[in-house]
């Protein structure tokens, strides 16, 4: 038998999941994250979940791996030191930038510019240009730009090497050249050039992405073989090691070492993966996602099975232009800390958060302040006799004396402290699920909600009632989702030319010809990692924006859509998409900025699993009873047992469903349905007696 594991990193916790692939057994564990060291965490998760599964590790053949390491070294500033090489005169083109102040009016007043990823003092300007139509207009002075790198490699302080000229999207013959006599001189030292990276148009985008990729790349790089070499030596030499890529494709151990850039969003792609492969199964194919661990909440619009996704991707203040799926996060987490400021003594909570280390006061590893954790605890929606990823108790006492501070602070009652808190960060994840719903034009009640993450099905139920989302959606292992969604994912890659031609100009056997070749070209990076042609999924897309527009649009197709409808079925899809998003479409006037085509290894078909214990009556699922408080009183309440609740069974709350991975609370006058898939719908139901 074979199995593969999927892996999600997270800020408090590592999830994994075993998955059989003949049979569909699925096997969960949960273990603190290592922060100092994520590889040291997984490591703790492999041995665990393979001692507790009695699998023999050397059964284990892929490793799908959800990571933040890319993310990190971006938002902690510990990225490797990064040299330049742009055309001369194009030194500053980073400094100049787009003149953004984040904030409103006046917020260039405390804006701070951060230090930037590329500084000026290893910058060279390299004597050259190509232009727009990608012609050479003066050729490349090697011996000049030789000189150079020997004196920037002098300095002994570039750790990565940075390429990019003016117009190489359109002629990379001289970031080419460029780079093989950098090679010559920075042995060792990773050099990324635009023209492979991101070949689109915009010079500091594209410049900006770029040296991205060389602040992470080193990092990353260490990362990925350091963690490949330790599952070598733990589950045998043929294991395959796959990185969850921002656009919830998967990319090899190779791959991900040379293009990290495009790992930026992987860890929240991993449960927007997980949520669609579930529900897609069960048929809800419109869901608003949202994925609360124990930092942040991350939530994502998925319509008509495919997950909505921007081509730039932003950390932080850093922006960068890379495929990722829409996510939006809030510092909303089981984690986040509830405080009340002196001076209006209103209840604040997040985005502060507790981690892992010292975690909630509940947790009893050294937290004292209140969080939302411990607000759950003292409710009674997280039962005190629960243990967190089945391993970690939790102590009531404790969080009540944390509670009790914020309070005291405000003067209230205990129980409406916590039930505050809960308020509070419950408007904070709707307030971004808005984000990705009605402020791109969509009601949310045209979609279901899925709720997923540790923290995530304690609060589900009430997030439908303020979205109006039905049914609320709680999948299979939702503790584990984005390890579920590392699993299932498939390798991917894609190539990208820019266009610039407006759509009446061109035919579609032109437009199809074009698209043909970016195909060949994304489809040889898998055939490199051993998936044959015959083993690929093409999907294409067109960014495209009416004549004078400064943003464009993305279109998906296939190559049977556009054979079918033309040119005209790309137009009528973006004029559709535009009318959604603005109210308003112009019907002509199309402009083709750019062309990809998206190449997927096809899926490998992994055994359907039956859940829960079939014969089994709701009675026997039934472990104890318990109380509860919810809008000012206590609700007698019972206790299930997910893992024997099986299709058709009906949990009518007040009720709590409680899994190793998570806990899902059903509130007076709702109920939850058991699928055949496995997922709780939730509906409103039966009022309490």
């Amino acid at each position: 038998m074979s199995y593969r594991l999927g892996v999600d990193v997270g800020g408090t916790f590592t999830d994994l999941l075993l998955i059989n692939e003949t049979t569909g057994e699925t096997h969960t564990a949960k273990v603190p994250s290592t922060p100092e060291d994520s590889s040291i965490g997984v490591l703790n998760g492999v041995a665990r979940i393979c001692e507790e599964s009695a699998v023999d590790p050397t059964a284990i053949k892929l490793v799908m791996h959800g990571t933040t390491v890319a993310t990190n070294a971006v938002l902690t500033g510990r990225g490797a030191r990064v040299g330049l090489v742009t055309t001369s005169g194009y030194e500053q083109t980073l400094q100049v930038a787009r003149s953004f102040c984040p904030g409103g009016l006046g917020g260039w007043v405390s804006f701070n510019k951060k230090p930037l990823l590329a500084p000026l003092e290893l910058t060279i300007g390299a004597e050259e240009r190509v232009g727009a139509g990608g012609e050479v207009v003066r050729g490349l002075d090697e011996d000049r730009l030789r000189e150079d790198l020997s004196a920037l490699y002098a300095r002994g302080e570039v750790e990565a090497l940075t390429i990019c000229f003016v117009n190489a999207y359109i002629n990379g013959e001289h970031e080419r050249r460029a780079r093989d006599i950098a090679a010559e001189i920075f042995i060792d030292t990773p050099i990324s050039i635009s023209s492979e990276v991101v070949p689109e148009m915009q010079e500091y985008e594209r410049t900006e992405t770029t040296v991205v990729n060389s602040y992470v790349r080193p990092q990353v790089a260490r990362y990925v073989e350091n963690l490949q070499k330790s599952l070598a030596d733990r589950l045998g030499e043929d294991t395959q090691l796959s990185i969850l890529r921002s656009d919830g494709g998967l990319a090899s151990g190779r791959a991900s070492a040379d293009s990290p850039v495009n790992l930026l969003m992987s860890g929240p792609a991993g449960g927007v993966a997980g949520a669609m492969y579930f529900c897609s199964r069960a048929g809800f194919d419109n869901i608003l996602t949202f994925d609360m661990g124990g930092t942040s909440t991350d939530v994502a619009l998925i319509q008509n099975g495919r997950a909505r996704v921007r081509r730039e991707t932003f950390v932080g203040d850093v922006k960068v232009r890379a495929p990722s799926v829409d996510v939006r996060t809030v510092g909303a987490g089981g984690g986040s800390i509830a405080f009340v400021p002196e001076l209006t003594k209103a209840l604040r909570v997040g985005p502060e958060s507790a981690g892992a280390v010292p975690g909630p006061a509940c947790y009893m590893k050294g937290g004292e302040l209140p969080t939302v954790c411990d607000a759950n605890v003292v409710l009674g929606y997280l039962p005190a006799d629960v243990q967190l990823g089945g391993a970690m108790e939790i102590n009531r006492e404790a969080a009540e004396k944390a509670v009790q501070k914020a309070a005291d602070a405000m003067g209230i009652d205990l129980m409406d402290a916590a039930e505050g808190v809960i308020k509070v960060v419950n408007e904070a994840m709707f307030g971004a699920l808005r984000l990705v719903s009605v402020e791109q034009g969509y009601d949310p009640r045209d979609f279901s909600l899925v709720g997923f993450g540790g923290a995530g099905p304690l609060h589900a139920n009430a997030l439908g009632i303020l979205t109006d989302a039905w049914p609320v959606i709680i999948p299979p292992g939702p503790g584990v989702l984005g390890a579920y969604g590392d699993a299932t994912t498939q390798v991917q890659d894609e190539a990208t030319r820019t266009y610039i031609t407006l759509a009446g100009d061109i035919s579609t056997e032109t437009l199809m010809a074009d698209l043909l070749e970016l195909q060949e070209r994304a489809g040889e990076s898998l055939v490199a990692d051993g998936i044959p042609a015959a083993d690929h999924e093409v999907t294409f897309q067109a960014d495209l924006r009416y004549v004078g527009q400064a943003f464009q649009i993305t279109v998906e197709f296939t190559e049977a859509e556009l054979r079918e409808g033309g040119v005209d079925r790309l137009t009528g899809e973006f004029d559709a998409e535009h009318e959604q998003l603005f109210t308003f479409k112009l019907g002509d006037g199309h402009e083709i900025l750019m062309i990809r085509a998206v190449v997927k290894a096809r899926a490998k078909a992994i055994a359907e699993l039956h859940v829960g214990q079939e014969g089994t009556t709701l009675e026997e699922c039934k472990l104890h009873n318990t109380r509860f408080y919810f809008e000012g009183e206590h609700h007698d309440a019972i206790i299930f047992d997910r893992n024997k609740l099986h299709e058709g069974l009906v949990v009518v709350g007040p009720a709590i469903v409680s899994e190793m991975d998570s806990t899902t609370v059903v509130l007076p006058g709702y109920e939850a349905k058991v699928d055949a898939v496995g997922n709780l719908l939730i509906n409103p139901g039966a009022k309490e007696a």
